[in-house]
């Protein structure tokens, strides 16, 4: 029997605003345990919330930028549930009037346009963060810096069917909640978190399989990981005539298996009410037309249109346009060398390759367009080798001077003079007699040989397709 994967997930994004959702207390993630709290987030009693309007804003912006239709009238709820890192014992959230409903994102796979449908996105409050990481075992610690810190959780349709399908979908999401500037989109501090509601069912099969809830997946290659066991997991149960039970799950990556966090036979009851702190939440038409307006091109729009644009293949097009800064680098290089393809390489394999292996964000880089621009016209204008043009890479990242400044310095200029590339490789034919026999008895290969000698004694400077040419003319002669 063939079966099929139905998922859903469930993304919690930490918006980028200066305060708390509630109170004045700052938002830096990072500070001292503690550091960041006051009567309101900390649940004192006699303590009243005031909704902060700039994550009103930026939920909005969320919700035009996934083709969600936004409420005009939204009510907060109280969420109840008792856990240490959480002060009031409920969680401010949003319930049967959410601010978002009914969009979609495109996704990209296979060669293939499909549409994830997003049931709701609604705004909360962060809870605090336990630490388990002390001198006593048998202790935990609360940090509350984190409570309060304004979330919007984002609910997809049960539309994906593969792992890979989920990670383009979560890819792309993450890239346009940083394209509006309103999400850091760092999986590895909590800022952009997923859950995973997973089930298995034969193919063809209408009804739902029984689901099991993924947590603790804190990247990309965690989360298509532990969807694909699972999915494994769960049609080995089926297969072997049992029967896949409702829980919440762990992914564990060192072990790289799922394991039973607890067992929920039935939905939690969390006892909402409308938070009776807090009026309903009115959002004037006129209000989101002005947010609409400062919306950029997006991540996926921007991608389908570097692939029919520039010519660049659906890999190379979704990394450049990752983060809206390595976007709109590689647009303003296009502009200087004209060259969309060596651009792509350059940026995609040399700077970012660079910068992954020394662990750096983009936003790091101190070179500009016109460094990579300029070196890709010096090596189109025959003026220096590819080969070369490396070395004066690693120059110009360490030192950030202009191309031709490092090729004037170091005299890196490319030899292109054939009288002189003549003198030098009648040298070396007459200094390696038993490789010419070679060639001329019909052994071509060995013409690698004379170019190696050649790059050799320019110290790779000289032209290389001169230096083929003048080669087979000479050796044939």
């Amino acid at each position: 029997m063939e079966f099929e994967a139905v998922i859903g997930l469930e993304v919690h994004a930490q918006l980028l605003t200066e305060s708390k959702i509630f109170c004045s207390c700052s938002n830096k993630f990072g500070d001292n345990p503690n550091e960041n709290t006051c009567p309101v987030c900390t649940g004192q009693p006699g303590s009243l919330p005031v909704l902060n309007k700039k994550a009103v804003e930026y939920a909005i912006k969320a919700g035009l930028a996934t083709n969600c239709k936004i409420a005009n009238k939204s009510v907060f709820a109280r969420k109840h549930y008792f856990y240490p890192d959480l002060p009031k014992n409920y969680q401010i959230s949003q319930y049967e009037l959410p601010l978002c409903e009914n969009g979609k994102i495109k996704i990209l796979v296979n060669n293939e346009i499909k549409e994830i449908g997003i049931t709701r996105i609604h705004m909360e409050e962060d809870a605090g963060k336990l630490s388990h990481e002390g001198s006593d075992p048998n202790s935990s610690y609360v940090d509350f810096n984190r409570t309060g810190t304004p979330l919007i959780e984002i609910v997809s349709e049960p539309d994906i069917r593969t792992p890979e399908e989920a990670v383009e979908y979560l890819k792309i999401l993450r890239s346009t909640l940083m394209y509006l500037g309103i999400c850091d989109g760092n999986m590895e501090e909590g800022s952009f978190r997923c859950d995973a509601n997973i089930s298995v069912r034969p193919k063809g099969e209408k009804k739902l399989g029984t689901k099991t809830e993924l947590k603790n997946m804190n990247s990309f290659r965690n989360i298509q990981k532990a969807l694909e066991y699972e999915i494994r997991r769960q049609i080995e149960v089926i297969e072997d005539g049992g029967n896949v039970v409702q829980e919440t799950r762990l992914w564990n990556p060192d072990k790289g298996i799922t394991e039973t966090m607890r067992r929920k036979e039935e939905a939690h009851d969390y006892r909402y009410f409308p938070e009776p702190d807090l009026i309903p939440l009115i959002v004037e038409n006129e209000w989101i037309e002005e947010i609409k307006k400062t919306l950029p091109e997006l991540p996926f729009e921007k991608m389908m249109r570097f692939m029919n644009e520039y010519g660049l293949t659906k890999d190379e097009a979704d990394t450049l346009t990752t983060s809206i800064e390595i976007a709109d680098f590689y647009e303003n290089t296009v502009k200087i060398c004209n060259d969309a393809k060596a651009a792509c390489n350059w940026i995609k394999v040399e700077l970012l390759g660079l910068l992954n292996s020394e662990d750096k964000d983009f936003k790091d880089v101190t070179l500009t367009p016109e460094h990579i621009g300029n070196l890709i016209n010096l090596i189109k204008s025959g003026k220096i080798s590819g080969k070369i043009a490396k070395s004066i890479f690693k120059d110009m990242y360490s030192t950030n001077k202009m191309p031709e400044e490092i090729v004037k310095e170091k005299g890196l200029e490319q030899i292109s003079d054939e009288g002189k590339l003549k003198e030098i490789i009648s040298e070396i034919i007459k200094n390696n007699p038993k490789q010419v026999e070679q060639f001329k008895g019909g052994k071509t290969k060995v013409l690698g040989f004379f170019v190696g000698q050649v790059m050799k004694a320019t110290k790779g400077q000289a032209n290389p397709q001169l230096v083929n040419k003048l080669l087979q003319e000479m050796l044939n002669s």
